[in-house]
């Protein structure tokens, strides 16, 4: 096949997908080999594909890949989830547009809008992640609101309440006036802001002119006011013990309590109490038997029982209030202050704490077994020190409101009687029957029973996943529960640290009895290069699918996770998506080079290609050893950097320029060989980082079978190799360096050839491994070893050997006795820091005896070099 002069990677990764797709190398059923399990953080049904997402799915796809090519059974489960709240927030926004009011539906009408909205935007996403190269086995896509999935739902809501874990209850929720329903502790974002705190005096009831000041951020709620409460140990307001005072404005008569509570320092050491619109106002009510006066309608107006503003949003009566207030002498004084605000997670809207009829999940003994299997590492963080966090929120766990006041999810299975009494159970037949038990009413209908309206909470379906994908609710003994679960790593985001990773665990040591997963990496946030988050509204996050065609998807691939160390956050820049496609281009040159070479079997293999080749082989089996490390720390940045280095360093720039054959000569097959193979190798480990071009590659660099292809080849193992040829190397390396500076400097033309001598020190005998290769790339005479210093010659040492090169006439000798001199009192300077450390006893006494031996070597090379530096420079004096 003839090569492209450019790699394209639109119609080659279009291509190959499809291919794999063909192939069905993606599905997974159960056999006998090691699964390696990973399921997908569902993405929102309304979602579209984010910079997030790219670096998420891409770590994945990097370890599925790796474990398929390992030899096991790699199953990632794909899907997405219903969110509740974002899904009917659009729906409702599509039916406004259509002059259709949410009101007017009925709930099937709407669920009907809500299902047909789904299936013509809810796979967006999974499409994209396509695009992206995920192996994702799409048989096994899922749907948090599938059948199975519902279902798994429902008969877990029914065997927590069945355990007596879920109850109703009157609570103070977190509400959102927005999305008119409640919202769990987790969902509520805290923000600083610049507000004001309003001093407003209230007049003690039966006094002429005497008056209670109090101070809040919140003027609007004092229509709800109950109480006024001071510290019992405030001398004050002691005089105070059984008062009354007036509400502003309305004039309604409230107690004054103590209680200690109250913070002394804060305001003025009196507190309002409100307790319908304040968690901490509703447990002082609940003390002191206080009225609730809930003054705030669903959508955040006033409502009647506020008795002025009625109708009115909140925030308007805010402004209003506090202008009435100000009238009527009641504001003492206004005040800047700053505070933080709580606001809905999903709609950005201003929480309204409000008291409501909700269902919760009591969550204490759940969490206490959850915690024991992070901290003892049973499933282990990446990076671990969100362990601390983790540990923090477990241990300050609340229950758990579940109920959503909304349409789209899984209703609750609750039904009423008219009686007001609930049962719980799958259908309102089933109802009927356990009622006409439970309260000895055999006359009861199903007709008779009312469900409960509510939904519940997103994350009650998705605490479920890694158990319900697998269908391991309903059928706990399932082929697929027992060989799939518990997966192997979960890649999430540590800002759901707790909405999603524990309540898994919860889940799993709840139901399958089992962790879900062994290790959790948790992945930083993409911010732009000056430190922001992305986000839609800053304008600074692009557009992934763009990327991909400017760059490819291995460049964004690489791009993506040239800076993305496990739990620290990744400052994207779209120059590093250019240098992952700029590597594609260099590795695609690299093939056409070597695919470009004429063979000839019958020549034999020369020297220098020879030491090229046991040297490069060297050097891919050290660092396969170092790869293998990293990977099972999830350092997966380094693997890449590794992998980038190893094949942009070691194979193009240094090996293929060992071997390449003189212009227009042919090359021997034994090398050639070796090259394709090592080719291959790279690409296998590149694969699972840029899995389009190592495709396309591994078909071009040999004849195929149709299904010999890279994303399914076994991973190469480590062979024995000699580490010496490593370090005799290196010293090659720095030899062809400094002659290659000799020319740069002296302008040298590489056509020309130069002769190098050669003065072994300390009795040491020549090491001729490399010196063909040394000739070869830097067009040398033939290499010459010598007993004595070289005159008129430039010099250079390494470790303790001397090297000349002559240039007779063209030496300056001023100019050379001055560039040896200031390599001595450098090596000097050096010695002199070695000798600081080995003169500290602590430090000999201490340290490991391979370091200190390390240490001794740097001493021992050091002053070799000093007295040959010292040599060379009294010769050319």
């Amino acid at each position: 096949m003839e090569i492209p002069s450019k790699y394209d990677p639109t119609a080659i990764e279009s291509k190959w997908y499809s291919y794999w797709l063909e192939q069905k190398f993606f599905r997974s059923v159960p056999d006998e080999r090691e699964p390696y399990t990973i399921v997908i953080p569902p993405p929102n049904v309304t979602g579209v594909l984010h910079m997030g997402h790219m670096l998420n799915n891409t770590i994945q796809d990097v370890l599925v890949r790796r474990a398929r090519m390992q030899g096991k059974n790699a199953c990632w489960v794909p899907g997405t989830d219903h969110a509740s709240i974002a899904t009917e927030a659009k729906v409702v926004a599509k039916l406004k547009e259509e002059g259709i009011e949410k009101s007017s539906l009925s709930r099937d009408e709407f669920l009907a809008h809500a299902w047909e909205w789904k299936e013509k935007h809810g796979g967006i996403i999974l499409e994209q992640l396509k695009k992206l190269g995920a192996s994702c086995d799409w048989d096994r896509t899922c749907f948090t609101m599938d059948e199975a999935r519902y279902d798994s739902v429902i008969n877990v809501f029914i065997d927590l309440y069945n355990k007596g874990l879920i109850y109703r209850g009157v609570r103070m929720v977190n509400w959102d006036p927005k999305a008119l329903t409640a919202l769990s502790d987790e969902e509520v974002i805290y923000k600083e802001v610049q507000s004001k705190l309003y001093y407003v005096r209230y007049h003690v009831e039966g006094t002429e002119d005497e008056w209670v000041t109090i101070a809040t951020t919140r003027p609007e709620t004092i229509l709800g006011d109950t109480a006024v409460c001071y510290h019992p140990e405030d001398d004050r307001f002691k005089h105070l013990t059984g008062k009354r005072v007036l509400v502003p404005l309305l004039n309604r008569s409230i107690p004054m309590i103590s209680d200690e509570y109250v913070d002394r320092e804060f305001g003025t050491g009196c507190l309002k109490i409100t307790p319908a619109h304040d968690v901490n106002d509703y447990m002082i009510g609940q003390k002191y038997n206080l009225e609730t006066i809930d003054i705030f309608n669903d959508n955040g107006t006033l409502s009647s029982k506020a008795q002025l503003y009625v109708g009115e949003d909140r925030f308007d009566v805010r402004k209003k209030i506090v202008h009435e207030l100000k009238a009527a002498g009641h504001i003492v004084k206004i005040e800047d202050y700053v505070n933080k605000v709580g606001y809905s997670e999903r709609t950005d809207e201003v929480i309204e704490p409000k008291l409501s009829m909700q269902w919760f999940l009591r969550m204490p003994e759940l969490a206490k077994p959850a915690l024991d299997v992070v901290m003892n590492d049973t499933v282990k963080f990446h990076p671990d020190k969100f362990k601390n966090t983790y540990r923090y929120w477990m241990e300050n766990v609340r229950d758990w409101c579940i109920s959503r006041q909304l349409w789209w999810g899984q209703r609750i299975p609750a039904y009423y009687l008219p009686t007001g009494q609930v049962v719980v159970a799958k259908s309102a037949d089933e109802a009927v029957e356990i009622a006409r038990k439970q309260f000895n009413k055999p006359e009861l209908q199903a007709g008779d029973l009312r469900q409960d309206e509510d939904v519940l909470d997103t994350w009650f379906s998705s605490w479920l996943w890694p158990i319900s994908v697998f269908d391991g609710i309903r059928y706990p003994d399932n082929e697929d529960i027992k060989y799939y679960y518990p997966t192997n790593d979960l890649i999430t985001a540590p800002e759901i640290l707790f909405f999603w990773v524990a309540r898994m665990i919860m889940a799993g040591l709840e139901y399958p009895k089992e962790i879900p997963f062994r290790h959790v990496y948790l992945t930083g946030i993409v911010r732009d290069k000056i430190g922001r988050k992305m986000s839609k509204s800053l304008g600074n996050s692009p557009d992934p699918i763009h990327l991909m065609e400017k760059y490819g998807a291995d460049g964004v691939r690489v791009g993506m996770l040239l800076t993305s160390p496990a739990g620290n956050d990744l400052p994207f820049d779209e120059v590093l998506c250019e240098q992952g496609r700029n590597f594609s281009n260099k590795v695609w040159n690299a093939l056409r080079l070597v695919k470009g070479w004429k063979v000839d079997e019958n020549l034999p293999q020369p020297d220098y290609a020879a030491a090229s080749v046991k040297w490069f082989d060297a050097r891919w089996n050290e660092t396969l050893a170092s790869i293998d490390s990293l990977y099972n720390d999830y350092r997966l940045s380094e693997v890449l950097m590794t992998v980038y280095k190893l094949t942009w360093d070691d194979f193009c720039s240094w090996y293929l320029e060992m071997i390449k054959p003189g212009f227009q000569q042919p090359m021997d097959k034994t090398t050639y060989d070796a090259t394709i193979s090592f080719f291959e190798e790279l690409m296998q480990l590149m694969h699972p980082f840029m899995p389009f071009i190592t495709e396309e590659i591994w078909h071009r660099l040999r004849d195929r079978q149709e299904n010999d292809c890279i994303m399914v080849s076994q991973l190469p193992g480590q062979r024995e190799y000699n580490p010496a040829m490593l370090e005799k190397f290196a010293i090659a390396e720095e030899v062809v360096m400094a002659l290659r500076t000799i020319r740069k400097e002296k302008n040298i033309s590489f056509k020309e050839k130069i002769g190098l001598f050669i003065r072994k020190n300390n009795n040491e005998q020549p090491d001729l491994t490399f010196d063909s290769v040394v000739e070869k790339l830097c067009n040398l005479e033939p290499i010459q070893y010598v007993d004595e210093k070289v005159s008129g010659a430039l010099s250079f040492i390494i470790k303790s050997t001397e090297f000349y090169v002559p240039l007779g006439h063209q030496l300056d000798t001023e100019a050379e006795i001055t560039k040896l001199t200031q390599e001595l009192e450098y090596t000097r300077g050096f010695l002199k820091t070695v000798m600081v450390k080995l003169s500290n006893e602590r430090f000999v006494a201490n340290a490991k005896p391979e370091v200190v031996e390390i240490e001794r070597k740097k001493q021992a090379d050091a002053e070799s070099r000093i007295k040959v530096l010292e040599e060379q420079i009294a010769a050319l004096k």
